[in-house]
């Protein structure tokens, strides 16, 4: 099947979104591949938002666009909700905010790589983004990641932004089962997690193909400084992490049939290493080989281990 014959799958959870869905919308209607189907799971909006959704069924011409009902319990929730969705029939899969902007080029770029590997292994494609204010202002780029995207580095860190991802459909296949199974803290550490378990194929694009938008009260949280740097070192101390860590732990039990040897080996290593002294908590998470994707991440790992906060 050819690049253009593809149809995609774009999953949008909203929630409140009225002010700036428009946008978003538009650039979804831009995108240079033709194929496109629009899922929008409502999350209970009060605002407006399905109102905008629907003025938009005859303005979609790349395909349909339907609007669906969340299950009102949360962003991870709505998304799982689309996840599993059996109504949902596609080549491929994106997920999609309500107040990003995607570049022309971006499922594109996604689709041109699949094109370069086996359809039969799972594969997952993401991004940088760039991070931009409430009202549109560039503030600067999520953190460029160097080291190779596996599951070794997906058991202990997030590097794709929900919004930049797309699936073929073996990936989203085992997604959907993997998460029919339990809930999860994010719909993209999960995906992150479940694609590299299973031997799966991660793409990390660096060139940003999202602009993000951080909404005022999170721009201090935004991936551009060493504040932000210092502030995700403060979650990991502070037990956050480990709340996370406990969630992801317990969906991968529930899948390990799932997961191939090697990971199942990696996964026991980390799963002992957060326990029993320092030393030898410390030994098995080297043995393990787990590691995040700067230094810096990964001195804030072990001062974790130390601490006893992983």
């Amino acid at each position: 099947m050819s690049k253009q014959d593809q149809r995609v799958a774009i999953l949008m959870g909203t929630k409140d979104g009225a002010a700036f869905i428009e946008e978003q919308l538009r650039s979804l209607l831009a995108q240079s591949h033709s194929a496109i189907d629009l899922w929008v799971s409502d999350d209970g909006s009060i605002d407006g938002t399905t109102a905008i959704v629907d003025a938009w069924k005859t303005r979609w011409h790349k395909g349909r666009l339907t609007l669906v009902d969340g299950p009102r319990q949360g962003f991870a929730a709505n998304f799982r909700s689309m996840i599993v969705d059996p109504r949902i029939e596609a080549d491929c899969y994106a997920f999609c905010d309500q107040d990003d902007i995607w570049e022309p080029d971006r499922l594109e770029s996604a689709l041109s790589w699949m094109q370069t590997r086996d359809a039969t292994v799972p594969l997952m494609f993401c991004s940088r983004t760039v991070t931009m204010s409430e009202t549109g202002t560039m503030v600067g780029c999520s953190p460029l990641f160097q080291r190779p995207p596996s599951f070794r580095n997906a058991l202990v860190q997030s590097i794709a932004g929900g919004n930049t991802i797309l699936l073929n459909r073996v990936a989203r296949d085992l997604l959907a089962k993997a998460s029919s199974r339990t809930h999860f803290v994010s719909h993209d550490w999960w995906a992150y997690l479940i694609v590299t378990a299973a031997g799966g194929v991660v793409r990390y694009e660096p060139r940003p193909l999202v602009r993000y938008r951080q909404h005022e009260a999170n721009l201090v949280g935004a991936n551009v400084s060493w504040r932000a740097r210092f502030s995700r070192l403060e979650h990991l101390l502070n037990g956050g992490f480990a709340r996370w860590t406990d969630e992801n732990l317990n969906g991968l039990a529930a899948n390990r049939d799932l997961l191939t040897t090697d990971a199942a080996a990696c996964l026991s290593l980390f799963t002992q290493s957060r326990k029993g002294n320092v030393l030898s908590r410390l030994n098995l998470l080297r043995r393990s080989g787990v590691y995040r994707q700067t230094p810096f991440g990964t001195f804030g790992l072990y001062l974790s281990v130390v601490a006893g906060r992983v």
